[in-house]
C-alpha cells in the first residue's frame, strides 16, 4: 500500500472516492480533450517530428463545441451512479478529515443528481452549434448580434462546465469533512464556482448584478463564519468535530468563544440556507442567474448549508437531554423566515423570485425541525425521524423545486420566462409542459399524494409527537392545553398555516397556465433532452409520494441518518 502525505491510496480508498475521481478525472478531460491536435514537437538536431497532440489543428471531434456538454454530462452521470451505490457500503475514515458514509452519500448523490439535470438543461440554455456562421458586413444589427451570440455560448462552453465541476467536487467533498477547516475550504471551492455561474451571462445587466450581489453577501457571510470557526479553535484548541463535541459537553456554564463562534457559524450557513434575514440576495442571485443555476442554489446549495447544520449543530452542540443554546433563537429564525418569504412571494410577478421566495420558506420549514432536534425533550429515536424527514425533504426537493426551474428553463430558450405573463396558456402551447409546472407547484404546496407533501408530513409528524407529548390529555379546556403544550408545538402549527398561504401563489400559477390566454400560440421548441429532464422530474415528484419508490427512498435516507447518529 503507497500513501500520499497521510491519505492512503489502497483499494478500498480509491473505491470510497470513487464520485470524486470520476469528477476529477472528468475535469481533466474537459480540459484536455477539446485541445487536442495534430501539433508535433522536432527533435532538436533532427527532422524526426513526434506527435504531442496538444495544440496544432484541433481534430473533427475535438473541435466539436457540443464536445465539454457531452463530458460533462457522463462525468455527473456515472459520478451520481458510483455515489448511489456506495449508499451502503459501511463507513470509511479517509486521511483523518474525511469519513465516507452513508449520510455523506446520500447527499452527494442528492447533489450530482442536480447537477446531472442542470448539465442536461444547460445543452439547450447555452446551447453549442456546429459550424456557425461568422458575421459579414452586409447582415442587418440583429443578424450580427445573433451570430455573435452564437460565437461566444460556443466559445464558453469549456469554462461554464469547469466550474459547475468544480462546484460538484466541492459539495461531495465538503458532505464527508469532519474537520471545520476542511469544511470550510470544500464549501468556498464550491460556492466561489457558484458566484461565477450566477453572474455567467455577463452580456445580461441582471446577471452581472445578481452575481455582484450574490459574491458580495456570500464573502462578507463566510468572513464571519471562518472568524467564528477561528474563535472555537482558540477555545478548544483543535477542529476536529470530535474534539470540539467533547470540548462543548465538559464545558462548565457558557464560554463566549464557543457561543460567539458557533452564532457566527451560524450567519454564514444561515446564507447557505437561504434563512431570514440572511436571505436578501437569494432573490435577485435566482432572477438574474440563468434558471438552471437558479435550480442549483435552490436545491443543492441549500443542501450543502444543511448538511453543514447537520455537522456543526447537532454533532458539536446538541446536549443530552438539555436545551441547546441556540433553540429558540433558531425556532424564531424560522417562523420568520418561512412567513416573510411565503409572504414576498405572493407579491412576485416574476417566477424565478417567486420560487425564490418559495425557497426561502422552505428553509424555514426545515430550520423548525432543527429547532426540536436542539430542544432537549426530544429522544434520539425522535430526533432520528425528525432529521430523516428533514433530509427527505431535501432529496425530493431535488425533484420538483429544480425541475420547475427547468420549465422556465425551456421559456427561456426562447427568451422569456422573467414573468408571470409569459406562463399564460402554457397548457395550450404544451399541455404536458404545462401539466409538469402544475405538479411541481402542488408538490411544493405540500398537496397529497406527491412527495412534497410527504416530507412535509414526517417534518411535522416529528414535531407533533415530539412537543405535544409535553402538554395535558385534557383538551376540554382549549386555553389549559395551549399553556400546557411545548411552545415547540406551534413551529408544527406555523409550518401548516404557511403551507395553506403558500397555495395562493402556487395555484396562480396553474390559473394563468390553464385559463389566461397565450400572447403566442407557436408551441415551445422541440428540446428533447431537456423534455427528458422535466419528465423524469415530474414522475419522480409522484412515485416519491406514494408506492414502493417512496419507501426504497425512506429506508435509504433513514440508514444515513442511523449512520450519521453513530457519531453523535
Amino acid at each position: 500500500m503507497t500513501s500520499l502525505g497521510q491519505l492512503p491510496l489502497d483499494s478500498d480508498t480509491a473505491s470510497s472516492l470513487l464520485p470524486e475521481t470520476v469528477m476529477l478525472v472528468g475535469l481533466i478531460a474537459i480540459v484536455l480533450i477539446p485541445n487536442l491536435g495534430d501539433a508535433k514537437f522536432r527533435i532538436p538536431l533532427t527532422s524526426v517530428r513526434v506527435p504531442v497532440l496538444l495544440g496544432g489543428s484541433r481534430f473533427n471531434m475535438t473541435n466539436d463545441p457540443r464536445m465539454p456538454n457531452r463530458i460533462s454530462n457522463i462525468t455527473f452521470l456515472v459520478a451520481f451512479l458510483s455515489s448511489l451505490v456506495l449508499i451502503s457500503e459501511s463507513p470509511r475514515e479517509v486521511g483523518g478529515v474525511l469519513m465516507a458514509d452513508g449520510f455523506s452519500r446520500i447527499f452527494s448523490t442528492m447533489f450530482l443528481g442536480a447537477l446531472l439535470l442542470v448539465s442536461v438543461a444547460t445543452t439547450h440554455r447555452i446551447p453549442a452549434k456546429t459550424k456557425a456562421p461568422i458575421p459579414e458586413d452586409s447582415d442587418s444589427k440583429a443578424t450580427v448580434d445573433r451570430k455573435i451570440s452564437v460565437l461566444i455560448d460556443n466559445r464558453r462552453q469549456v469554462d461554464f462546465y469547469i466550474l459547475l465541476i468544480m462546484v460538484g467536487l466541492g459539495m461531495s467533498m465538503m458532505t464527508m469533512a469532519t474537520n471545520l477547516f476542511m469544511m470550510i475550504v470544500c464549501i468556498e471551492l464550491a460556492s466561489l464556482s457558484t458566484y461565477v455561474l450566477v453572474a455567467f451571462h455577463k452580456e445580461s445587466p441582471s446577471g452581472g448584478e445578481a452575481g455582484a450581489k450574490y459574491f458580495i453577501v456570500g464573502s462578507v457571510a463566510s468572513a464571519i463564519g471562518i472568524y467564528g470557526m477561528s474563535l472555537l479553535y482558540l477555545w478548544s484548541g483543535s477542529l476536529d468535530l470530535d474534539v470540539l463535541r467533547e470540548s462543548w459537553q465538559a464545558m462548565d456554564g457558557v464560554d463566549p468563544f464557543a457561543a460567539f463562534g458557533i452564532g457566527m457559524m451560524l450567519v454564514a450557513f444561515g446564507f447557505k440556507v437561504s434563512a431570514a434575514p440572511f436571505h436578501l440576495a437569494a432573490p435577485d442571485a435566482y432572477s438574474g442567474a440563468a434558471s438552471p443555476i437558479s435550480g442549483l442554489l435552490a436545491t443543492a446549495s441549500k443542501a450543502m448549508g444543511f448538511v453543514a447544520l447537520f455537522r456543526v449543530l447537532v454533532i458539536i452542540t446538541v446536549p443530552e437531554g438539555a436545551e441547546a443554546l441556540w433553540m429558540v433563537a433558531l425556532g424564531i429564525f424560522a417562523v420568520v423566515t418561512m412567513t416573510w418569504g411565503n409572504l414576498a412571494a405572493l407579491t412576485s410577478e416574476n417566477p424565478k423570485r417567486m420560487l425564490a421566495y418559495s425557497s426561502v420558506a422552505h428553509a424555514g420549514y426545515m430550520l423548525a425541525a432543527f429547532a426540536v432536534v436542539g430542544s432537549g425533550i426530544s429522544s434520539t429515536e425522535e430526533s432520528v425521524v425528525i432529521l430523516t424527514a428533514v433530509t427527505f425533504h431535501l432529496a425530493v426537493l431535488v425533484l420538483f423545486k429544480l425541475g420547475a426551474f427547468l420549465v422556465i428553463t425551456h421559456l427561456e430558450t426562447e427568451g422569456k420566462g422573467h414573468n408571470i405573463e409569459h406562463l399564460h396558456g402554457l397548457g395550450n402551447r404544451d399541455p404536458m409542459i404545462a401539466g409538469s409546472m402544475f405538479l411541481f407547484v402542488l408538490s411544493l404546496a405540500g398537496v397529497p399524494p406527491l412527495s412534497g407533501f410527504l416530507s412535509k408530513l414526517l417534518m411535522i409528524n416529528g414535531i407533533v409527537s415530539t412537543s405535544a407529548s409535553t402538554g395535558s390529555s385534557d383538551t376540554s379546556d382549549i386555553a389549559t392545553w395551549a399553556e400546557s403544550v411545548d411552545p415547540l408545538f406551534w413551529l408544527a402549527a406555523a409550518i401548516v398555516l404557511n403551507s395553506a398561504l403558500s397555495l395562493f401563489y402556487y395555484l396562480r400559477i396553474g390559473l394563468v397556465m390553464f385559463f389566461e390566454e397565450p400572447a403566442s400560440t407557436k408551441p415551445l421548441k422541440a428540446a428533447p433532452s431537456l423534455r427528458m429532464a422535466i419528465f423524469a422530474c415530474a414522475i419522480l415528484t409522484l412515485l416519491c409520494g406514494v408506492g414502493p419508490v417512496s419507501e426504497w427512498l425512506l429506508d435509504l435516507v433513514n440508514g444515513a441518518i442511523d449512520s450519521f447518529m453513530h457519531q453523535v
